[in-house]
This record gives C-alpha cells, structure tokens and sequence, in this order.
C-alpha cells in the first residue's frame, strides 16, 4: 500500500491574519513603511504588520501629505510593499480618497492586491494632516457611516478590515463628539476604531479608551505623547499600537547627513563605513532568487567561485558567549557573524560555500551552506581544518576565516585581481595591545594611495606574527582567493604535509610560507581598515558599531 502525504492547508489570507492581530488579547504593534525597500525592513525587523503610511508615502513621492499623490498611485506602492513581504499591511487611506464610489472601488482594489486592510478619517477631501494648522473640518457623520457600509459591502476578502479613525479630539470637539462617531461607525461596520491625539500626553486617549469599554478594538498613534510608557496602553486594552513615520524620518535624517559630507568632503571615504553594505542592498531585494532562476532558465556560462570558510575553533575569550555556540554563530545586530560573511560570498557570486565546523558544529544551520567536520578541531589548526574540506579546492576558490567581517567592496578587490594565490592586506598599523597575534606582511613595496585609488597588487616576501613595523606593511587579513593552479599548489601542499604529520598544529601562514620557498608568487591587495575579525568582547563591541 502506497502512503501519501495529504495536501497541506492552504495559509490564511493576510487579511485574516490581520484580523487576528487586531482581536487578539496580546498588544499588536505596527511599523511604517512606504515602499518596497521599508516594507521589507520592517518584517525582518520581526513586526507582525506594516503601516502604510499617507504622510510617508507622500513624502517619498516628493509631495504634500494633502492627497497630491492620488490613490492609483498610492496603489502602485502598496504592490511593491505587498510583493516583497509576507506581513499584513494596513493602508493610511486618508479620508478614502473622495465620496463612497471612490472608497468602494478602492477597496476591491486593495483586496485584489492582497492588502489586509484600510485606514480611512472622518475629515472632509483633501484631508488636511492632522498636526499641522489649517482647516480639521470633519465629515458628516451619517456621510462617513455611509462610506464605511460601501466599503463593507465591496470587499471581496471576507476578512479584509476597516478601521474607522477618529479626528475630533484633534478638531477641537471634544471627546463626547469622538465617542458619538465611534458607536456610529461601529455600527456602519467599521472593524476598529483608531483615536488620534496631538497633545504630548496620553490623558484623553485613555480617556476614551476607557469610555469606550472595548465595544471593538482600539487602535492608537502615539507621536506626540511617545514618552508614555506602552505598558499603560497594555494595561487599558488598546488592540493595536501604530509607530507611525519613523522610518521616513530616520531615512531623511540619514541622506541628509550622507549627502551634505560627500558635498563637502568631494569623496566617499568618510561615509563607506556608515553606509549599509551593498550586499545588503541586493538582500532586501532577492537578488540570490533571480542569481538561482538564472541557473533554471539560462546557458551556465557564469563565474564559478567555491568559498571554504574555516571556524572550527570555540573562542574561549568570548567566554560565556560561546557555552553553547562557536563564535562564528555569535549574534552581531540580529544576525551570526557566520551567516552575514556566507551572504557576502554569495553576493559575489560563490553559489558554493563550505563551512568548515567543530566546536558545537550542530549550532551551524545556515541554508545554502555546506558543512564538514573537523572532529579533531580541539587538537589541531587550521590547515587541518583546510585539509577536511581539500575535496572543494577545485577550480577559483575563496578561502576565508570564520570571524570576520568586511565591506563588500574588500571582497571585489580581491576578486578582480590577477594572481595565482591573492591575499587582501590592511595596511594601517595594528594595535599591538589589542592584536598581539597580527599575521603581518612584508610586501615588494609599502602601500601608497597609488595602491589604493588603482587597486595595484604588489608581490607577498613574507608572512608572519613575529613581523614588526616598519619592517611589515600590512596585516593580512584572514582572506585569500586561489586560482584553479592556485588550489591544486594548495591541495598538493596539503598532501604533502599530511604525508609527512607535519598539519595537524600548522597555520594558514605556514602554509602560505611554505609556498612561497617552493617557488609560488602570492601577490597582496591592500585596503584601509573596512574589515574586522572578533575575537573577544571588544571586537564584538567593534563590530556591532562596525554594522
């Protein structure tokens, strides 16, 4: 007898999803965003739901929150938003973009679209926003419950929700007006009711709340009075908290910044450490998707590029920090120090990465990342650990160290330089206190800002820990790319010194020395710090500042 699985049930809709946020006990909390980009950043974040915001999405459009933007176009967003997440989003429908027909028709579009739910305001079109001064005029309240059953009875999405907000306290007419539009719209259907305030204290929110006695839920905003404890809208009942604009603020604040010192400064050296990686940027977007359709649909005539990835060791200085983990799987801002350098081999094309474990190896469960055991891990080095994985010395390889972290455009410089054996040197001093193990290197010639504008290589003379300044000029920094002559001289070394029991303590230094008296010419590319490796709690410190 055959025995199949049975059909998995089919997940529910976004919009029921939203609706069990919203009625659930449990505070829900809402992120804004206002295009693909921010909407992607907020579920990573770990939100469970997205505000689409009316003001932000204006302002990213570069016009006035005063419904310039028209809902076609507000639209156009919200499908960029919904394609590249997975999280409800609940649309600022300012005040449903005209009479009862637009809102109706808007609503069918949202559900066509996958969109969990609307936001609509009871003020007149074009709505004014709510903390600047200017006409508040409120709709008629019969008008407004009217739209509402339009609304109601024009969704397709059985669970598609709408929630009603309230503007009189901010119209100046008090909280019996507000309570008196709350039960109307309620009863018109409205899903939730929110309460918008723009005095710097909660008072007349949890006033109303409190009136209110949680006939449906209650959704707030609290930019104004934002120093209130959220554990005083937990205690009172409020359904859901909306964090309203802060993505568009801080995106404001951070291209204002990034764009007044390129101007002044005419280079991008000062702001290449503060900005988000490119390999990020390519992340947010799937870019990895469209790299894996392309071996489905396309001719395979790409680059090939394995990456071996040595991190087989504890890190004892990291102390407690790795009781149960190696440090590569150590948490740096939301993501292992392991997982973030595997996403920058990817991103430079090295579809074949192979992480070299030991210490607590069943932590390492990355996807996309193949893992070999070095059972010996707590006796021998680090060519032992090469040596596990010598079968994937094949073709161009990367071989790179388990702890560290680097700017996207490190990895580019090494990979576009000719060269059998290819390492990436920093060519600024090394603390001598703080790295007292520095694997330095004494090149053909020091590095010059020729080496740096042009990228120019020069021929590696020695490697070693027992180098000093000036004599060294540079650290080598824990990366390495072969070319395919390059990985056969590697994995023949590696033979020949498992023949002789001469691996087991060696080091990827010794390795390269050894190399180098048989005749190989690596050659070195330098950079300027952009790079770091973590080690103990103060490389933690440094690369959580560092991201």
């Amino acid at each position: 007898m055959t025995i199949t699985d049975s059909p998995s049930a089919t997940p529910p809709s976004r919009a029921k999803r939203f609706r069990d946020l919203l009625t659930r006990p449990e505070l829900t909390f809402l992120m804004e965003a206002h295009n693909g980009m921010s909407a992607r950043i907020v579920e990573d974040a770990g939100f469970e739901g997205i505000w689409a915001s009316g003001l932000s999405i204006s302002t990213a459009l570069g016009v006035r929150d005063r419904n310039e933007a028209s809902w076609t176009q507000v639209l156009e967003v919200l499908e960029f938003m919904a394609d590249t997440t997975t999280i409800p989003i609940l649309l600022d429908g300012d005040t449903g973009y005209g009479d009862f027909n637009n809102f109706r028709r808007l609503v069918k579009k949202l559900c066509q679209r996958g969109v969990a739910a609307v936001c609509i305001e009871d003020k007149i079109f074009p709505k004014t926003n709510s903390f600047l001064d200017g006409d508040q005029s409120l709709a008629d309240i019969s008008e407004f419950s009217g739209k509402i059953k339009a609304g109601k009875d024009s969704q397709t999405d059985q669970d598609f929700s709408i929630v009603a907000r309230l503007e009189a306290l901010i119209a100046g007419r008090g909280m019996e007006e507000a309570l008196k539009r709350a039960e109307a719209y309620h009863a018109a259907g409205a899903d939730a009711v929110l309460i918008h305030s723009k005095k710097s204290n909660p008072d007349e929110i949890l006033h109303f709340v409190k009136e209110w006695g949680n006939r449906c839920p209650v959704v707030i905003v609290p930019t104004m009075y934002y120093q209130t404890p959220t554990d005083r809208f937990r205690e009172a009942g409020v359904s859901t908290i909306i964090w309203a604009n802060h993505n568009l603020r801080a995106s404001l604040a951070a291209m204002r910044e990034v764009s007044l010192k390129i101007k002044q400064e005419e280079s991008l050296v000062g702001i290449e450490g503060r900005v988000a990686n490119l390999t990020d940027v390519f992340d947010l977007t799937g870019t990895r998707e469209v790299a894996e359709a392309e071996k489905r649909y396309l001719p395979d005539n790409r680059r090939r590029i394995s990456s071996i990835i040595l991190a087989a060791s504890r890190g004892k200085q990291l102390a407690e920090l790795t009781h149960d983990r190696p440090k590569c799987m150590i948490d740096v801002r939301g993501e292992p120090i392991l997982k973030r350098l595997a996403r920058s081999l990817h991103g430079a094309g090295s579809d074949d990465v192979t992480v070299v474990a030991g210490y607590k190896h069943e932590a390492i469960n990355l996807p996309d990342v193949r893992k070999v055991i070095n059972d010996k891990h707590e006796s021998t080095g680090e060519l032992a650990s090469l040596a596990c994985a010598a079968d994937r010395l094949k073709g161009e390889c990367i071989i790179a160290y388990g702890d560290i972290l680097f700017r996207d455009h490190v990895l580019g410089l090494m990979l576009g330089t000719k060269g059998d054996i290819v390492l990436v040197a920093d060519a600024s001093k090394p603390d001598p206190e703080q790295r007292p193990s520095a694997d330095l290197v004494a090149c053909s010639s020091p590095c010059t800002p020729d080496h740096l504008i042009h990228d120019q290589p020069v021929d590696l003379i020695e490697i070693s820990g027992g180098l000093s300044w000036p004599k060294a000029h540079g650290e080598w920094i824990g990366l390495v790319r072969l070319s395919p002559k390059g990985a056969e001289l590697v994995r023949a070394e590696l033979s020949a010194m498992q023949e002789k029991n001469e691996i087991a303590q060696a080091s990827m230094p010794d390795l390269i020395r050894r190399l180098i008296a048989k005749g190989a010419k690596p050659q070195v590319v330098y950079t300027s710090g952009h790079w770091l490796d973590v080690n103990d709690a103060f490389g933690l410190a440094r690369a959580r500042n560092f991201l």
